[in-house]
């Protein structure tokens, strides 16, 4: 049953112009989760999860810069800068012992963040995201370049043959055809910028400095038996049937039942910030 909850909106500064915008919801104290969009969203793709979580949760979630309310005049648009953007909210809210959940690019930036603040993270956990060993994984320039071309050359088409990477066969056209209008709409040059910053990402890096448990909810038609043996030993990969790469917006229910059980596991076990 959907709780009802007080939704305020802040802001933080950064550098170079940029100002973070954010919404949160919830008591000042209990467990808190803090909510990262994907590439060319927003946080309102949190809205209505937000909404089916416990009360007792404080919810915050992130507009990353030049993507929904957040503007900015930087000229890096790396996974990490990106990180610094939640760690900033983070900084401003007093967040300790927090799970950070990203959807997409944003569970890049959700392992970043981990890196960042060992003591403000305590969970890592990736929306369908890390396992597109094909954007995630580690490429060579050759194929960096190829991956990159149709950026320059077709940004509608890239971002048509996304959507349609994460749709499992029985998807919707008319969900797909949302979720494509929604991401190419994204305020450029950020948009491509940060395309570029998740390819240029360097996953097994930073899967390797991060010491936080990580939890990878994955697409069960999606997920291949080559991304679960590259995650495997870093990250726990389970395997759900909600819907599309866009699953957190399709069945927010679902998706916050998932979040729901880690923060209550990390509970029972007495998982810290940083371990």
């Amino acid at each position: 049953m959907a709780t009802h909850r007080v939704t305020d909106s802040r802001e933080v500064h950064r550098p170079d112009v940029t100002s973070i915008r954010y919404s949160i919801s919830g008591p000042d104290e209990g467990p808190t989760v803090v909510f990262v969009h994907g590439w060319a969203c927003d946080r309102t793709d949190f809205d209505a999860l937000t909404r089916f979580l416990p009360d007792e949760f404080r919810v915050l979630a992130v507009d990353l810069a030049e993507h929904g309310e957040s503007r900015s005049a930087r000229d890096t648009w790396t996974i990490e800068e990106f990180a610094r953007d939640v760690a900033a909210v983070l900084d401003a809210e007093g967040v300790t012992d927090g799970v950070v959940a990203g959807h997409s690019l944003g569970g890049a930036v959700a392992v970043e963040t981990g890196r960042l603040r060992p003591v403000r993270v305590r969970h890592i956990v990736a929306l369908d995201a890390l396992h597109y060993l094909f954007l995630f994984g580690a490429m060579d320039e050759e194929q960096a370049a190829g991956l990159l071309q149709p950026l320059r050359d077709d940004f509608a088409g890239l971002v048509r043959s996304m959507v349609e990477a994460g749709s499992p066969p029985g998807t919707d056209p008319a969900l797909k055809d949302a979720h494509f209008a929604k991401m190419a709409a994204v305020r450029q040059p950020a948009g491509t910028r940060a395309f570029e910053g998740l390819v240029a990402w360097d996953m097994d890096a930073a899967l390797a400095a991060v010491r936080q448990p990580i939890t990878v909810f994955g697409v069960r038609d999606l997920v291949t038996p080559e991304a679960v043996d590259r995650l495997s030993g870093r990250a726990d990969v389970v395997l759900v049937d909600l819907g599309s790469h866009h699953f957190p917006v399709e069945s927010p229910e679902g998706t916050a039942a998932l979040i729901a059980d880690v923060v209550r596991a990390d509970a029972v076990t007495g998982t810290q910030a940083g371990g």
